[in-house]
């Protein structure tokens, strides 16, 4: 039991703080390297922003553990970055497309003939789905005003302190079931590597280990029920592997790519 405490004290915060960069690094780079971020869904950037951000508002009225909260911190760093990176090379931006043509299609797949990574429809107010890359900036700057805005009035109220955390802990549990629903539609996993099944369910068990071991007073129930329900949304990919396999139905509408969707945070 000693030698277990002396983990979930020591090395599990590591762990934990440093996830974000260790899960979406190569990412980055990728998008970097091949400057173009073809088959990269800007959604994971959403998720996991606006998770990280409401997590931070919630550190303020519950006080929770400082290693979540500095995940949470860097979360936003990464992902900002990510979402910089996959917004300026999207996909024509550096090819005889002109700069103006390519900035204003930024879901356009370098080659006209496919469509696979047009969004599958159109969101109510093409949230998410803007053309201008400004408009993804402002969203982002004008949710984080809002929230400060009513952490400023409501701050001192505890059901509002949970009802922050729940919610940003539900959106980011709820990051798995897009490729749940694939996987389902197309009744076939292929395109999802066991590999990435793996160093999710691995991450899963470390983070619950942290969560249900760790002193109550510095994780909240919040991150216990919401992690509970991501490891069983993990679980289910698994299920719908050996259900499936790997073969079958194509990945036209696949979530998940090689150097893309597969990088979700284990934090």
């Amino acid at each position: 039991m000693g030698l277990i405490h002396w983990g979930i004290t020591h090395i599990a915060p590591i762990f934990i703080v440093t996830s974000p960069v260790t899960s979406y690094a190569d990412q980055i780079y990728a998008i970097h390297r091949t400057r173009s971020s073809a088959g990269f869904s800007l959604d994971i950037p959403l998720i996991m922003l606006l998770a990280s951000i409401l997590k931070v508002f919630y550190w303020l009225g519950a006080h929770f553990d400082t290693s979540l909260l500095l995940q949470s911190l860097i979360m936003i760093l990464i992902q900002l970055l990510l979402l910089h990176v996959a917004l300026t090379n999207r996909p024509g931006f550096h090819s005889n497309t002109s700069k103006s043509d390519s900035y204003l299609k930024p879901f356009a797949a370098s080659d006209p003939s496919s469509d696979h990574h047009q969004p599958s429809s159109s969101r109510p107010f093409k949230f998410w789905q803007w053309r201008q890359r400004r408009q993804y900036w402002l969203f982002l700057l004008s949710f984080a005003a809002t929230l400060l805005a009513l952490q400023i009035l409501l701050g001192g109220n505890e059901r509002y302190t949970a009802l922050l955390g729940y919610v940003g802990l539900m959106i980011e549990a709820t990051l798995p079931i897009p490729q749940i629903l694939a996987n389902a539609r197309r009744r076939s996993c292929k395109g999802f590597r066991p590999s990435v099944l793996v160093n999710w369910l691995v991450g899963d068990v470390f983070k619950l280990t942290f969560f249900f071991l760790k002193d109550s007073s510095e994780v909240p129930p919040a991150f216990k029920i919401c992690g509970v329900f991501q490891a069983c949304c993990d679980a289910y990919l698994g299920v719908q592997y050996f259900r499936y396999g790997s073969g079958g139905g194509g990945v036209r509408e696949g979530i998940l790519t090689p150097r893309g969707e597969e990088m979700r945070q284990l934090g």
